[in-house]
C-alpha cells in the first residue's frame, strides 16, 4: 500500500494481462482447457485506494482475451481469497461484496457467459451455524444478478460440508461445487462419493455449463487437508 501509485498499477495490470495471454496460449497448445484466473490480475481493484477505471482503460485487452477464450472453448473460473466471507457479521461483508464485484467485472469485461464462475466458501460459523447460514442467505439475497449468476459455493474441510451447501442451494439456488479433499478430510455425513458428486451436479443448470469439481490429493505426512503437489488417483473406474 505504501508504494501504491496509479502509474505503477497500470503498468502491473498491463504486464499481468500480457502474461495471462501467454498462459492461455500455452494451455491451448498443451490441451489444458480449464483455467483459474488469478485474483491478483488487477491489484487493489476492490480497495478504495484504486480510483482509476481499469475496466475501461483495458477494455480492448479484456475483450481480446475473452475472444481467445471463447474461440478455444476454455473453461474459466476464479477463486477469491479466504478473506471473502459473505456471512461475516462485521465490515468484512461489505469488503467481500466489493471483491466479488471485482471478480465478476473481469469476467464480464471478457464478455464471457455465465459458465465462467467465481468460487467461494460459505464462510465462518461464529459459534452459531444456523445463524451463520441465515446470514449468508440474507447477504446473498442482496447481491445483484451479475454476481448471482457467477458465484458458486464449495464444501470446505471443517465447517460447512456438502449437505450444508445443498441446504443453502435449496433456499438460494446457488450452485454447489464438490471438493473431494475437503470431503475426505472428515466433513461429510456418510454419503458415498458417487452420491456426493451426483448431489452437487443436481444444482447445475444447462446455462451454467458442466458442473465444476475441485480434485486434489492429500500431502503425505502433512496436516490433514494440505494439498499435495501432484494428483493421486484415489477412486475406481466405476466413477
Amino acid at each position: 500500500m505504501a508504494s501504491y501509485s496509479e502509474r505503477r498499477i497500470i503498468q502491473t495490470v498491463r504486464d499481468n494481462l500480457k502474461h495471462l495471454d501467454k498462459i492461455l496460449k500455452y494451455n491451448v497448445k498443451h490441451h489444458l482447457l480449464f483455467f483459474r484466473i488469478s485474483s491478483d490480475l488487477v491489484p487493489f481493484a476492490s480497495h478504495p485506494i484504486c480510483k482509476f477505471n481499469w475496466i475501461t482503460i483495458f477494455r480492448p485487452e479484456f475483450r481480446q482475451l475473452g475472444q481467445y477464450i471463447r474461440a478455444n472453448n476454455i473453461r474459466i473460473s476464479m477463486h477469491p481469497d479466504q478473506f471473502v466471507v459473505l456471512n461475516s457479521f462485521n465490515e468484512k461483508g461489505t469488503t467481500s461484496i466489493n471483491e466479488l464485484e471485482y471478480h465478476c467485472n473481469i469476467l464480464d469485461g471478457m464478455d464471457l457467459d455465465q459458465t465462467a464462475k467465481v468460487q467461494i466458501h460459505v464462510g465462518g460459523v461464529y459459534r452459531d451455524m444456523p445463524r451463520a447460514m441465515k446470514r449468508f442467505i440474507d447477504c446473498y439475497s442482496t447481491l445483484n444478478e451479475s454476481i448471482k449468476k457467477r458465484i458458486a459455493i464449495e464444501n470446505d474441510d471443517h465447517l460447512f460440508d456438502l449437505q450444508d451447501c445443498l441446504e443453502n442451494n435449496a433456499v438460494t439456488g446457488i450452485l454447489v461445487i464438490f471438493d473431494n479433499l475437503h470431503y475426505e478430510c472428515f466433513n461429510y455425513r456418510g454419503e458415498s462419493i458417487i452420491q456426493a458428486i451426483q448431489n452437487a451436479i443436481s444444482t447445475w443448470k444447462v446455462k451454467d455449463g458442466l458442473a465444476i469439481f475441485d480434485y486434489s490429493s492429500q500431502s503425505t505426512g502433512e496436516r490433514k487437508g494440505k494439498h499435495a503437489k501432484h494428483l493421486i488417483l484415489l477412486y475406481s473406474e466405476s466413477l
